[in-house]
This record gives structure tokens, sequence and C-alpha cells, in this order.
């Protein structure tokens, strides 16, 4: 579990075809906390996103804070927004301040043009219209009007963060689909594919084996001894670990 390798452009568009339930199943096997965002909700359905994390924290507002903070194009959100590109999802630790306002039309823009992979918040967005023209996958609370420097600021960029409650790091797989956006421990890439993989292909046969039976989910699942012998009678194949 202690591979820093980057998780590659093939590894991502693997776990994007991954659901996310099925990564944090994955996930407990191993003995992982559940590891979905809380607060951090599709913008728009159908949206699929996987890619290495960047992260960006945000503080409190207070004035001394506000004149001290790097301005123009140093400041922390346009420094994170140039490590961003296709394979990189952009992760705000919002505090879970629910309506505040991590961005809208003219920050993102930038994410836009640099194609970026996705957007995660614990906290909220503005001008959602325009966002959605945008494209990219967008995860987070809710949308506002409200601003954002009235709340708070951002300050830090690409440290392990918390959002919705998860522990983030930079270069993490993060993933989303219409049911939520989680994380993937970068250590633990290619185990998730693996368990998930074989998890996916047990459901099938489960879920055909109860059509044909017409018996309660529960003489199968959870995953018990049954379930691993049938998989087997059915495939062939032995249950891995």
């Amino acid at each position: 579990m202690t591979n820093n390798a980057q998780i590659t452009d093939e590894q991502l568009e693997t776990l994007r075809g991954i659901p996310t339930q099925t990564i944090i199943d994955a996930l407990w096997a191993q003995g992982y906390p559940p590891t979905m965002i809380e607060g951090a909700r599709p913008l728009q359905a159908g949206q699929h996103m996987a890619g290495r994390a960047v992260t960006l924290r945000y503080v409190p507002h207070r004035p001394d804070l506000a004149e001290d903070k790097p301005k123009g194009d140093r400041s922390a959100e346009y420094v994170a927004f140039e490590l961003c590109g296709p394979g990189e999802v952009l992760v705000i630790d919002a505090m879970g301040w629910k309506y505040s306002s991590v961005g809208g039309d003219i920050k993102f823009f930038r994410l836009f043009q640099r194609n970026v992979g996705g957007l995660v918040t614990d906290g909220s967005v503005r001008d959602s219209v325009a966002l959605k023209e945008y494209g990219f996958p967008v995860y987070s609370y809710s949308t506002t009007a409200k601003q954002g420097p009235s709340d708070f600021w951002p300050w830090q960029v690409n440290d392990a963060i918390q959002c919705g409650g998860v522990l983030v790091r930079p270069g993490d797989g993060v993933v989303g689909d219409d049911d939520g956006a989680v994380v993937v421990p970068r250590a633990m890439v290619d185990k998730v594919i693996g368990i998930a993989e074989e998890r996916h292909a047990v459901e099938e046969v489960v879920k055909a084996q109860l059509a044909v039976e017409d018996v309660s989910p529960g003489k199968y699942y959870p995953f018990n001894d049954r379930t691993w012998e049938l998989y087997e009678q059915k495939t062939g194949k032995k249950r891995s670990g």
C-alpha cells in the first residue's frame, strides 16, 4: 500500500467505468472507511468523472488574512487551476459550508480552457447555467447566489485536505457518477480495480440466478459461501484473494 506512482490515464479510464458504489465496496473489503464525499452532488445527470486529485483548501474570512493572501494570479485557486488538465479533478475543501461559493463563471472559465477532468467541493458553486455549458463534471453541495469572499478565502494548494468528511491527498483518484463522488487512495487503485471487476461479475451471476430461482436476495447477498460456490460453478473462475 506504499506505491506512490502516479495513477495512469489507462487506470483512470478503467475507474471511470466502475460504479461509485462498487468502488466503496471494494475499498471496504480492504478495510477502508467509506470514501464518498458527502454533500458533493452532481450538477447535472449523466456525469462520469475520473481524475487525479489536485487539492485546494479554503479558510474562513478575516480582514487580516484577506490583506495578507497572495493577489491576482498568485492566489491559491489560480495556482491550483494551472495544475489541472484532462486527467485532473480539482477538489476544494470548503469546510462543508453548504451555500458558500467556491467560484463561478469567470473563475471556472479557466478550468474550461484547461479541459479539466472535473470539479468537486463540499461547498457550492455560482453561475450554474454557465458551468453546465462548460461541460466538465461538477459535484457540489448545491448552487448559490452568495459571494465567496464574505465567507472564506482560497489558501493552500496540494496538501492533504478533507472534503465532505473524507481525506483527499494530492494524486488520489476521484471518481464520480450519478450517485456521487468517491476517493480512491492512490496506492489502492490496482487493488480496487481488481476487486470491483470481480464484484461486478459476481453480481451479474447472482442477479441471473435470482431471476431463475425467484427467491430472496438474502440467499446470495451479502456475499457468502453459497455466492462464491455459485460464481465458481457458473464462470469456472476461482475467487481472488
